[in-house]
């Protein structure tokens, strides 16, 4: 009787090298549109808490006529921003110039 030897079924060399060229194409076309996408979204944020602090400012200006520069520390001291906001104002590089907030 002759036994008849089954081939296993597999990747060749050949076709995992194809795979992962097609997988490496396919990152390197998605990656620095996910970058790009990354630095949108900061920009808008930054945008975002220009118009927070600015609102803040034009809110304690209201309440307090009688002071007329407005800074960081008398939105904070009054409980318009937060620490965590004024953290991320901080490392955003936003400022306060003639009561209006500027990145």
């Amino acid at each position: 009787m002759i036994l008849l030897k089954r081939r296993k079924s597999a990747f060749t060399l050949i076709e995992a090298a194809i795979v992962l060229f097609i997988i490496s194409l396919l990152m390197l076309l998605i990656l620095p549109n996910l970058n790009n996408q990354r630095k949108k979204a900061v920009d808008t944020h930054a945008t975002a808490m220009v118009s927070t602090v600015q609102t803040q400012i034009d809110l304690y200006e209201n309440e307090h006529p009688q002071n007329h520069n407005v800074t960081m520390d008398n939105l904070v001291h009054d409980g318009y921003l937060t620490n965590k906001q004024v953290q991320k104002v901080k490392d955003l590089n936003i400022t306060i110039t003639n009561n209006e907030a500027h990145k």
